[in-house]
């Protein structure tokens, strides 16, 4: 399968964090969402093309291993990598410091195309997915 990632940078707002500067464990999710975003974005298939083509994508399983906190005003990189498409979107995660590189959170989250009009899981990606894969540029 062709290599199709993104990474996106971010500053850990003070929004995001408790007391101790140190980030809520829930907003790793949104991390993984913004950098998964950025990815389909890059590969010209995002949510706004798979309802426009008649597919939903829900999630149906996220896991998340942290390994070290992130802190309010740090840099860090969230690379998103596309590892399975032919059957469902898998997208595994790293967050890891922007100087150091030193990870700090990995993770994966699954989705599964549903038909919007008739609400029927779809055993196989849409074929625009898989076309848009397949098209990808090598980096």
């Amino acid at each position: 399968m062709k290599q199709v990632e993104h990474t996106t940078q971010i500053k850990i707002p003070f929004f995001d964090v408790d007391r101790l500067d140190i980030v809520w464990h829930g907003h790793y999710v949104k991390y993984f969402e913004i950098a998964r975003c950025a990815l389909l974005d890059k590969l010209g298939y995002n949510y706004n093309t798979m309802k426009e083509t008649g597919y939903a994508w829900p999630v149906v399983e996220l896991k998340v291993k942290f390994v070290r906190p992130a802190i309010f005003g740090q840099l860090v990189n969230v690379q998103a990598i596309l590892v399975e498409y032919e059957n469902r979107l898998k997208i595994n995660y790293l967050i890891s410091d922007h100087k150091s590189a030193e990870k700090l959170t990995q993770g994966s989250t699954t989705q599964l195309a549903i038909d919007i009009e008739t609400n029927e899981l779809q055993f196989v990606s849409p074929q625009l997915l898989q076309q848009k894969v397949q098209d990808y540029p090598h980096a």
